[in-house]
């Protein structure tokens, strides 16, 4: 007998190939057998008319600090994600000093929107090494999951507070070196790292990673290829628009003294800027003639995102904006109320330096959203053009005016302008580049302002009933022997027998995402978007269900990935 037969329905193997009627058999957390099976197991699930397909592999989460007060990895869990990588960007929450916990909380609450009371509040932080820290998550998760080891961590470990201000000596680089290989003996997949100017820490410096020169880095990346089953992730400027040339060369040259596959997130695609996904192939093309290999993460969908001028967020990105507004917010507002400012803030946001930022800045499309002033009410799910025309205001002067009687609180939704049909055309043709691989959610991030984490459920939605720009196979293999593949994980991403038994059992008709919400169920009574999932019957993480009919059972069955243990190594030549 086997644990669980799940029968009769369409199996999506994960490989690219077409959907087949058959049976799917469990036993010990692993695919036992496919095709007609005519003995019975100890669960018995019906999925006549139902896709089965692998576990989702996200390749970029930030699930580091919630998986330690919510194993589920909540809401990617019930939109079919089975895997998680976490530790990107440079950041993860060890190796860690005692005494630091506050400096590397602040750190996160600032560069990836973790709420500081739920850091405050979720866990005890009372780990040293990595390997603390994996320990601590080693049989507790519902998901399966695998860590990066940060530079921004290490560094501040090992050079203290003088990691932000300086170079690393000679010393301190073998120590730095040093801590990384022990990182990944005890299990970390890779290293990654950030030099991007949006990073700066909860004092408003450059995080540690940023003062690494590229010789530290090239050491670092050498270290990483040492050891078996490991791989590089990698933030710079041009990540977020067009890479420099000088970036180019560096991701490149990385991978290549490593001999391990690099990605970067993320890639954004826009028909009004036809030149930037040609540019930033080039990392990849320029990588290959090192002897590396560059991957570029981006979505296929596009991730609710909201803003507000009273948190950081994607507004103080636009170059100029942060050193305006400033950190005091009784100052910030003084300063939008004048005219002056005002003129300066609209031509920065229009400005060509503004870059991927310019997106953000068409003024009259955003929609109110919450609202906190009696000034304002009536006007949440209103276009700011349309309110505009009415007081025959501007339609940025109307932003600030809404923003400002809401002592800065309002909570703004962009309206995408990159959802024309060339745009959608363009990424299309991006996905089955073979430079590119789907990702880039950031999952656990920027948890009031974006939600990424559905998108395996809206993708396949709009594969079966939207756009059809992909196959439903195809956009499966994308997002789980895809991903799978280029961290090297052991038998995951497909539906194959002896593979562990990560299952996903889908209704075509219903499969999507609901809207983004904003609910408050972090500690600290702390807030984040999340969304609901429809048509997800019934996800199982090595053989064990861990959501039925789109909810969390509670189960924990995920394993803690560690590097040569549950990844084989994958090389970037």
């Amino acid at each position: 007998m086997y644990d669980e037969v799940i029968r009769g329905g369409m199996v999506i193997d994960g490989t690219g190939a077409d959907a087949v009627k058959a049976d799917v058999a469990i036993a010990d957390g692993r695919i036992a057998a496919i095709g007609e099976i005519p003995e019975t197991g100890t669960i018995e699930t019906d999925a006549t008319g139902k896709l089965v397909i692998p576990g989702i592999v996200d390749p970029h989460t930030h699930y580091d600090a919630q998986l330690l007060w919510d194993p589920t990895a909540s809401p990617s869990s019930i939109h079919g994600v089975t895997t998680i990588i976490g530790g990107n960007c440079g950041f993860t929450l060890a190796p860690l000093r005692p005494g630091d916990d506050d400096y590397l909380r602040k750190m996160m609450a600032k560069v990836e929107g973790m709420p500081l009371p739920a850091l405050e509040q979720g866990t005890d932080w009372s780990w040293e090494t990595f390997g603390d820290f994996l320990d601590r998550l080693e049989g507790s998760i519902s998901v399966n999951a695998g860590f990066l080891a940060g530079h921004c961590a290490i560094r501040r470990y090992v050079m203290g507070g003088e990691a932000v201000g300086n170079a690393a000596g000679p010393e301190d680089l073998e120590k730095i070196r040093a801590e990384l290989a022990t990182a990944i003996e005890a299990g970390a997949l890779g290293f990654s790292f950030t030099n991007s100017t949006s990073h700066s820490d909860g004092e408003g410096e450059a995080v540690a990673s940023r003062w690494a020169t590229p010789d530290e880095l090239m050491a670092l990346a050498e270290e990483t290829g040492r050891h078996e089953g490991t791989t590089l992730e990698g933030i710079v400027p041009g990540c977020l628009d067009r890479f420099a040339d000088d970036e180019i060369e560096l991701l490149g040259q990385m991978s290549a003294a490593a001999n391990r596959p690099m990605n970067w997130n993320v890639l954004t695609v826009d028909s009004r800027e036809p030149d930037r996904v040609p540019r930033q192939m080039e990392a990849f093309d320029r990588a290959q003639e090192l002897g590396g290999k560059v991957i570029a993460l981006t979505m296929p969908v596009q991730v609710p995102m909201n803003m507000s001028l009273l948190n950081f967020c994607g507004l103080f990105l636009i170059p100029g904006w942060n050193d305006i507004l400033g950190p005091d917010v009784d100052a910030r507002m003084e300063r939008l109320r004048d005219g002056d400012t005002r003129v300066r803030l609209l031509e920065l946001s229009q400005s060509p330096d503004a870059g991927v930022f310019r997106r953000l800045a068409d003024w009259g499309d955003y929609v109110v959203g919450d609202t906190y002033n009696e000034a304002n009410e009536g006007l949440s799910g209103r276009r700011v053009a349309d309110i505009a025309a009415e007081r025959g205001t501007s339609e940025f002067g109307t932003f600030l005016d809404i923003s400002l009687a809401d002592d800065l609180r309002t909570i703004w939704w962009p309206t995408p302008q990159d959802d024309d049909d060339e745009s959608w055309r363009m990424r299309a043709e991006l996905w089955f580049d073979g430079r590119a691989m789907i990702g880039g959610s950031d999952a656990g991030a920027h948890l009031d302002r974006m939600c990424g984490a559905p998108y395996p459920t809206r993708w396949i939605a709009d594969c079966l009933r939207g756009r059809k720009l992909a196959t439903v196979e195809q956009a499966v293999k994308m997002m789980t022997s895809d991903p799978a593949g280029l961290f090297g994980l052991k038998d995951r991403g497909t539906l194959t027998v002896g593979a562990h038994a990560d299952v996903v059992v889908l209704d075509p008709e219903a499969v999507d995402s609901g809207p983004a919400k904003l609910v408050t169920d972090l500690p600290g009574d702390s807030g984040r978007l999340v969304a609901d999932s429809s048509g997800v019957e019934r996800v199982l993480c090595n053989g064990v269900a861990i959501v039925e009919h789109g909810e969390t059972t509670g189960a924990v069955p995920g394993t803690l990935l560690r590097s040569g243990r549950d990844t084989e190594t994958v090389t970037a030549r």
